[in-house]
């Protein structure tokens, strides 16, 4: 792993006040606090720049105005411009006191899968990684106060664009991402990814079903569609962690997310968290909710109906079949399941999805933290990917669970 060497420094600067926007040309970032000051230049720049769905504005602005205060975090935008003031490079950041320290990350916390900045295409033909570390380590000595930049989940590249900030170096993520590159011919594609004795079993599991009621796929495209989904969703995993004994952590805050996300963009067709349903009759059996642009939509969360008459159609499964279907129908390219194993994510996807961890001290406080991060990473990666040691850590979870409760 790759750190930034530390710049001796005097007390760091204070950040800006709120709603005030700093410009120095040597330090090279704008920093702006909250994100509404930048609402047309981020719409614009998501559309003609490249960024995961987890940097589109409805996305992190959803998250921050439900999670900011709940998380402990003030957000910051850094955007970088070009000679011409066109935007290089934008980072919205989270900015929060830990284990004694200031670090900053970027917005959307375990929810967003994948942390990338929003860049021009060819950025990384344009601006050195060394150059811009150097500018990145100098917002946040001078403008933002930080210790460590801590920039989690980094594809190495998107939509075939180098990632600058991975350029910079770092670890294996504990987890890894599973994608799915999709095609025009829907009926091919699944073809591609269930079996033939899948696909047979899940049309005669698609029969059974239909004796609950009729079987329908279909996406929320209003603010009351989307209330159905979600409270379905909500309720479904509520039953799920209680029968596993563990907190469920879609409460408060985190429902305040999800529910504002889903209508965020919603009248234009493009809500921050899309939710689809697979309904049997006027029973909603299984749910899925995902962050989505032109090109991909990065999944985020799924539920189904647990009762013996509904599980033993594997609704999930179905669920996923036809929603594979519906993306290629509407001419998007990839398909993802997140990050964190599972046998669903494997057996569908056929690609891995790289992420590292980067850690950009700023300090010497910042440098010591980011060392003893990369450990902690280490220990996780070790425990995820040995089943005795996992299955031991998620024992302990279970009684600590059942011990809160």
């Amino acid at each position: 792993m790759n750190l930034a060497e530390p710049l001796p420094t005097a007390e760091s600067e204070k950040p800006p006040a709120a709603g005030r926007s700093e410009r120095a040309g040597e330090r090279g970032f704008e920093v702006v606090e909250g994100g509404p000051a930048l609402e047309s230049l981020w719409r614009a720049f998501q559309d003609e720049g490249i960024c995961s769905p987890y940097q589109r504005f409805d996305w992190v602005q959803s998250f921050a105005a439900a999670l900011a205060a709940a998380e402990g975090f003030r957000m910051q935008v850094l955007l970088l411009r070009g000679g011409d003031d066109s935007p290089l490079l934008l980072l919205p950041l989270a900015v929060r006191r830990q284990h004694g320290v200031t670090i900053a990350s970027i917005v959307g916390g375990k929810q967003a899968n994948f942390h990338l900045p929003l860049m021009a295409p060819g950025l990384s033909s344009r601006l050195a990684a060394s150059r811009l570390q150097e500018l990145l380590v100098a917002a946040g000595r001078d403008s933002l106060g930080v210790d460590c930049f801590v920039l989690r989940n980094q594809p190495l590249s998107w939509r075939g664009e180098a990632n600058p900030l991975a350029a910079f170096g770092g670890s294996a993520s504990v987890d890894v991402g599973y994608r799915l590159a999709l095609g025009s011919d829907a009926e091919g594609m699944l073809t591609r990814s269930f079996s033939g004795e899948t696909r047979k079993k899940m049309r005669k599991k698609r029969r059974s079903l239909g004796e609950v009621g009729t079987v329908r796929f279909w996406p929320a495209r209003s603010p009351a569609e989307a209330e159905t989904v979600l409270s379905a969703f909500l309720d479904q995993k509520q039953h799920r962690f209680r029968e596993l004994g563990i907190a469920n952590p879609f409460r408060g805050a985190m429902q305040t997310f999800l529910r504002a996300g889903s209508v965020a963009g919603l009248a234009s067709g493009r809500p921050a968290i899309e939710l689809y349903a697979l309904s049997a009759g006027d029973r909603i059996v299984a749910t899925f909710g995902g962050a989505g642009d032109n090109w991909r939509l990065c999944g985020m969360f799924n539920s189904f109906d647990g009762s013996p008459d509904v599980a033993r159609c594997s609704p999930g499964e179905l669920l996923l079949a036809d929603l594979i279907r519906h993306q290629c129908e509407i001419g998007r390219t990839m398909f993802d399941l997140g990050v964190g194993e599972a046998h669903y994510k494997t057996s569908l996807c056929d690609e891995v999805e790289p992420l590292i961890d980067v850690f950009v001290p700023v300090t010497p406080q910042g440098r010591l933290y980011a060392a003893m991060a990369q450990r902690a990473v280490a220990a996780k990666r070790f425990v995820k990917h040995r089943p005795w040691a996992l299955r031991a850590v998620n024992a302990l979870r279970g009684v600590k669970a059942k011990a809160r409760s």
